[in-house]
């Protein structure tokens, strides 16, 4: 498809008599409206240190800050400068030239690929940085949240981590080592989290392809008809110690379809996450849910 866009003419119009040029200057223009301020490093630190600096969910938040705040800097010198070589203020150079063309043709620049994730298309891809950027700066704001939006972090095995660190802390005698997570799915969607876990973290926002889940019984069921993926309910992600037996025990491994996590449909070993446990039907095994190729995906885009 790349090979395709970049063999098209240059110099269409985008109708109206808009050139190339002027549509993607007015795209620059707004998405540089709408895009989010940058982070002051100062007010970062305090904020985090009136939080708990060194808590390990505190230290993941700073992590993902830093990674963001990349991001919004690169966007928008880009835009900026994109906008000053339409104008003829500076050179277009061939990064800018690349980025123009990607936006004309509704797609990612490189350079921002390069430090976010991938997505079908520019628009969806600037909705999602939106929306990430939201979640940090009212994490930052008003504190932890009652419940997190997996999807929205760069690091998903840091945020997973920074869980069985936290969790480890709080239960003197306890060995990071010998910590493994573990989970529960609850019969609760978004809305209905009013209060965060004792211990732990809800997460929200997980797809669930080649199965359903039953909420009400909670447990795996058969997947409607031409219906591709579902919405997961609240998940609670959790930490056990097994220093005692080396292994999860195997009652409470009975029944359990062990459900691989991809960032994205495409499941490769880049975009695998972790693994969460399913309970199954009686009647239907964790070998069916196998052949089923079930999967549970942070974003279906």
């Amino acid at each position: 498809m790349d090979c395709i866009l970049n063999i098209q003419p240059k110099d269409a119009s985008a109708g109206a008599g808009e050139t190339r040029e002027d549509a993607v200057r007015r795209m620059a223009d707004e998405m540089l409206q709408k895009l989010p301020p940058d982070y002051v490093t100062f007010e970062v630190t305090e904020r985090l240190s009136q939080m708990g600096a060194l808590q390990p969910m505190n230290i993941f938040l700073r992590q993902e800050l830093e990674r963001i705040q990349r991001l919004l800097s690169t966007v928008r010198v880009c835009l900026t400068d994109l906008k000053l070589a339409i104008d003829g203020t500076i050179v277009m150079s061939e990064s800018l030239r690349e980025a123009l063309d990607c936006m004309y043709d509704a797609r990612i620049p490189a350079s921002w690929t390069k430090l976010s994730w991938d997505s079908s298309t520019l628009g969806f891809w600037f909705t999602e940085l939106i929306e990430r950027n939201h979640q940090f700066a009212d994490w930052l704001r008003n504190g932890r949240p009652n419940c997190f939006w997996m999807t929205g972090f760069f690091n998903q095995q840091g945020f997973l981590t920074a869980i069985r660190q936290e969790v480890t802390r709080s239960h003197p005698g306890w060995a990071l080592d010998t910590v493994v997570l573990w989970n529960e799915v609850t019969k609760h969607m978004r809305e209905d989290c009013v209060r965060a876990p004792t211990e732990g973290a809800y997460i929200y926002g997980l797809f669930i392809e080649g199965a359903d889940f039953d909420r009400r019984n909670l447990r795996l069921s058969e997947a409607k008809p031409k219906v591709l993926y579902e919405t997961m309910p609240v998940i609670h992600i959790q930490a056990i110690d097994i220093s005692k037996d080396k292994e999860i025990p195997r009652d409470m491994l009975a029944n359990q379809y062990v459900c691989p996590v991809y960032r994205k449909p495409r499941r490769t070993d880049l975009t695998y996450i972790a693994s969460l446990y399913l309970r199954c039907p009686t009647t239907k095994p964790p070998e069916h849910w196998i052949m089923r190729g079930t999967a549970l995906l942070c974003d279906i885009r």
